[in-house]
């Protein structure tokens, strides 16, 4: 999209001017939390909860609040209670960009807000395809791709929270065994909002070949978040994932890639670099990041995963 395009749709805020919309909202969120939260390779500081995550929290606050008298205005229109629906929000964004990070920490803050104590976090990981599946149909070098997940297991999932359902059940993924899990569900219950997290979450009709006349997910979202980065540092950040991965989540036997555990630090640059050229970075220009002007608000990080550029649509 060009420069003329992006001016005319967004609001454009640096660092600082972003940081200056937090205004009297407080730090809810301590050292040792915020170390739980932030995912591995992350140097993620207060600093940036302050300045990026606070302003956003008031912002995401403002929104719930402004969704809420909507209803009201329908209900009286119609003259009856409506059925009660989450707020739903989607984080979407590359391989390794930390939208998971965005997504613990937006829940950890949302729901210390006195208006929405309940906050939900999902995440699309659970609605892929399990891994026999994926096999069968030869989308095991294609996963994360669209055609890899289950779109109609998800839309469903999404739909019934949206409609006020008062128990729906989402898949849980294991990032060990590489496959979805079989024997445990997350229970979603009603919550004040649902925070979406996963790499299509903005994909339309339009992004598809052919003419498919379904719901997608982002026609059930409030709110859109799209995690952005150069990819030159998104390869990065990948690489150097992957290489501490060897003695975290490879180094268990019962890991899919337990095989890359024993790896030298060449070999795993090259592997996790092959990784990212044939997978990982075609499914990003492909798929991913022609979805990111559809964002109502687009992070943009800089090096140390920084947010330094945060654009607001009109």
């Amino acid at each position: 999209m060009s420069n003329s395009i992006q001016q005319a749709l967004y609001h454009h805020f640096s660092r600082p001017q972003w940081s200056e919309l937090r205004k009297s909202v407080p730090l809810t969120l301590s050292q040792s939390e915020l170390e739980s939260l932030r995912g591995m390779n992350e140097k993620l500081s207060l600093d940036e909860v302050t300045d990026i995550y606070l302003p956003l929290s008031r912002l995401l606050n403002l929104m719930f609040a402004a969704k809420q008298q909507r209803g009201l205005i329908v209900e009286k229109f119609l003259e009856q209670k409506a059925a009660r629906s989450p707020y739903i929000i989607s984080i979407a964004g590359s391989v390794a960009v930390g939208k998971s990070t965005t997504a613990r920490i937006l829940q950890t803050l949302l729901q210390r807000w006195p208006e929405h104590p309940k906050v939900d976090l999902v995440t699309t990981d659970g609605f892929l395809y399990p891994l026999a599946e994926l096999k069968r149909k030869g989308l095991l070098q294609r996963k994360g791709f669209p055609e890899s997940y289950d779109m109609k297991m998800l839309t469903d999932f999404i739909a019934s929270v949206k409609a006020g359902e008062p128990k729906v059940n989402a898949p849980i993924y294991s990032h060990v065994t590489y496959d979805r899990c079989h024997d445990i569900n997350q229970t979603i219950e009603q919550p004040d909002i649902l925070i979406l997290e996963g790499l299509n979450v903005l994909q339309t009709g339009l992004d598809s070949p052919v003419d498919i006349r379904r719901p997608f997910v982002s026609d059930f979202v409030d709110f859109s978040i799209y995690v952005d980065a150069e990819e030159t540092l998104l390869k990065q950040w990948y690489q150097d994932r992957f290489l501490q991965f060897r003695t975290g989540a490879f180094s268990d036997p019962k890991s899919f890639f337990h095989h890359y555990a024993g790896l030298s630090d060449d070999e795993a640059e090259s592997i996790s670099a092959n990784i990212w050229d044939t997978i990982n970075g075609p499914n990003l220009n492909l798929n991913i990041q022609p979805t990111r002007e559809r964002a109502k608000l687009i992070l943009q990080k800089g090096h140390n995963h920084q947010v330094n550029k945060v654009l607001l649509r009109k």
